[in-house]
């Protein structure tokens, strides 16, 4: 029993470390272009492209700031917006969409580089795929005159006045260190969790169900669990376990770069879903459409990338030219 205590807490803490190592720095970088006002001015220069889309300026902004911190800074800026900007159900979802699909870019990519794969080739990927989704459900949407009611943002407002301006250096610190406590819990009790399926034979189990959208998304059975993880609780703890298998089980370039690509775009579908659910968003647009959307995109990637096309034999030939060990 001590033997197997002292395995699990070895192998969580080389994983945390991992992560730590690759999540803080981008955290402090963002949080020092945040407070110089730079992530505000990414917001404004997307002002443009909004109107492209037919969304309001504001969610520029609010779409800067979750793409370079997280969906609750997202939120925040919203709030602080919420009293100058008038949106439909198809607008919120649209934007939601767009937020769920690329937010907290820098640190989740440096998590999916460390991981094995191009972070500025999957980061590219989310922003694109962010865009275009977020255009066909404006564009759709007002066609077909659906979702087209307007959503009150009222009950953020009271909250607006807090979300202004930078934030504060302590409270910043406070809540980093509680995420990283967060991601400490949780790739422990993914550790212990995961090692139990596999004892109980339900991870074989659960593969077998993947088997069909495995096969359509190119990714190879046996990164099927880590992956699942990663979609429904999220890309750092997912991201944490491939990082650790691909290390274990040498996973073909191929297949780390589908199942991060599957991490980026589709990730912490709980949590992160339940959150854009509660500003008024549609949830067939947000989830349902959003996972069709998604597994459209790897299916397209797999069939670009399958051994013997121009791109697959692009993404092997670093395999094969590393030395042997």
């Amino acid at each position: 029993m001590l033997h197997y205590l002292n395995t699990i807490r070895l192998r969580s803490t080389r994983m945390f470390l991992t992560i730590t190592r690759i999540m803080l720095p981008v955290m402090v970088i963002v949080y020092i272009a945040d407070r110089l006002g730079l992530v505000r001015l990414a917001g404004e220069a997307l002002t443009p492209a909004m109107a492209l889309l037919g969304l309001p300026p504001e969610a520029g902004i609010i779409w800067a700031t979750t793409a370079l911190t997280n969906i609750y800074g997202g939120m925040a800026s919203m709030a602080a917006l919420s009293e100058s900007m008038h949106m439909t159900t198809a607008q919120v979802s649209a934007l939601g969409a767009m937020m769920l699909f690329a937010h907290n870019i820098p640190t989740e990519q440096s998590v999916v580089r460390r991981a094995g794969a191009s972070a500025l080739v999957t980061g590219a990927l989310r922003i694109a795929v962010a865009l275009v989704y977020g255009a066909a459900v404006c564009w759709i949407c007002r066609a077909l005159d659906v979702l087209q009611e307007p959503v009150s943002l009222a009950w953020m407002r009271q909250d607006a006045g807090l979300t202004q301006g930078p934030p504060d250096f302590w409270p910043w610190v406070l809540s980093t260190l509680q995420s990283l406590a967060l991601v400490l819990a949780v790739i422990v009790g993914l550790v212990v969790l995961l090692d139990v399926l596999e004892r109980l034979g339900i991870t074989r189990l659960v593969t077998r169900l993947l088997t069909p959208v495995l096969r359509l998304s190119g990714l190879e059975e046996r990164a099927a669990p880590l992956t699942t993880v990663g979609v429904l609780l999220g890309l750092a703890y997912g991201g944490a376990l491939i990082i650790e298998a691909a290390e274990r089980e040498n996973y073909s370039p191929r297949t780390r770069l589908l199942a991060l690509s599957w991490l980026s775009l589709c990730h912490a579908l709980i949590e992160d879903t339940l959150l854009i659910m509660a500003l008024g968003a549609n949830v067939w647009v947000i989830l349902v459409l959003r996972g069709l959307a998604t597994l459209g995109v790897l299916a397209a990637l797999a069939a670009l990338t399958r051994p013997g096309t121009a791109w697959g034999r692009r993404l092997e030939a670093p395999a094969r030219q590393a030395p042997a060990p």
